[in-house]
């Protein structure tokens, strides 16, 4: 694939996330937000241990290793507007693709980021697991996380529920769409630089 060169310079510009990527990311929300029927067993399970292994690579802080769960192609976002909004037109906490996404893993590595010294240790748990199998063979998971964050001293709770969408990869899924929907995400939050 040829890019254009307006595009060329990869510190301004997203090679993917275009109108086309809006309107699907438009029709995932849709979808997320719809009843969903009762899932196989085996995908349930499948579903909730991708979960669990991403849940443990960030609370012990392995970021390069969760970084791989992405595909070149991904999205982590984590809007300001609870449920997700319009991020055409509202400013969100992230909305990282690969590029940035890279850099923010990168950034939190370097032991140098002012508001992760000391970095945060969390643990989170994640339930009401929910799964759909897109018609396109993407895997879509709806559940719901506590992030528990003690830094400095402090102690802080993080509620909301998570949207993945995964995409197959050889004989393992990749995360092309990460959502992180903050229950007080129109709140102020004084250090919001932990990963969800």
């Amino acid at each position: 694939m040829k890019i254009p060169a307006q595009y060329a310079d990869t510190s301004a510009w997203s090679y993917h996330i275009d109108a086309d990527y809006y309107a699907e990311l438009d029709r995932l929300c849709r979808l997320f937000a719809e009843p969903w029927p009762q899932p196989d067993p085996a995908d349930l399970h499948q579903a909730t241990w991708f979960l669990t292994q991403e849940a443990r690579l960030i609370d012990e802080g392995r970021f390069n290793d969760w970084l791989e769960l992405f595909s070149d192609d991904c999205l982590y976002w984590v809007p300001v507007t609870a449920g997700g909004g319009q991020p055409r037109s509202e400013v969100s906490h992230a909305f990282d693709d690969r590029r940035r996404l890279t850099d923010r893993v990168y950034w939190l590595r370097t032991g140098l980021a002012y508001s992760q010294i000391p970095a945060s240790r969390t643990r989170r748990l994640i339930t009401n697991v929910e799964v759909l199998d897109d018609s396109g063979g993407a895997r879509l998971i709806r559940s719901n996380f506590i992030v528990n964050e003690f830094r400095a001293g402090v102690a802080k709770t993080y509620t909301g529920w998570y949207a993945h969408v995964l995409t197959p990869a050889a004989d393992e899924w990749r995360t092309r769409l990460k959502q992180a929907n903050l229950l007080d995400s129109e709140q102020y939050h004084e250090n919001l630089t932990l990963v969800f």
